[in-house]
């Protein structure tokens, strides 16, 4: 199992704007140039976000991006599911019509017990506790600590 380059920058991307929460709207330029990553990519990875209501948006002159909630409240499993779907690791927990072999199959419960221990930890990490070690790892450059 693999975390997806669009999670990963997603989960930078907001960690960014969590540490400018409360400070106005951050420009995706000012992003992408901080984290090093493709305005364009993340043009791409904030629509979602926002769909989502995880991030809001303004226009014009004072422009940009803020967290729609105090980063306490929102968590990484919020944001990897918004981005990367359900995080169910097979397919036929989710859909049982998916595999014949679902009622006789002795791994099912193994995938279905990992995705639960992997959504309990992303439940357990908020864009706060990320954006506190962020500035703890480097307190004068806290832009790169990600």
């Amino acid at each position: 199992m693999k975390i997806s380059t669009r999670v990963r920058y997603g989960a930078r991307l907001m960690v960014e704007l969590g540490l400018h929460y409360g400070q106005g709207p951050f420009y995706l330029k000012q992003i992408a140039k901080i984290e090093d990553i493709s305005e364009k990519y993340l043009s791409q990875i904030i629509i979602p976000l926002k769909k989502a209501g995880l991030v809001n948006s303004f226009r014009g002159a004072k422009g940009g991006y803020v967290l729609s909630r105090p980063p306490a409240k929102i968590t990484m499993r919020q944001i990897v599911s918004v981005l990367d779907g359900d995080l169910n690791l097979v397919k036929c927990i989710k859909n049982s019509s998916s595999c014949s072999r679902v009622s006789a199959c002795v791994t099912r419960g193994l995938w279905d017990n990992m995705g639960n221990t992997i959504r309990n930890m992303l439940d357990s990490v908020t864009l706060k506790n990320l954006v506190e070690q962020c500035k703890d790892v480097n307190k004068t450059a806290v832009s790169y600590c990600i």
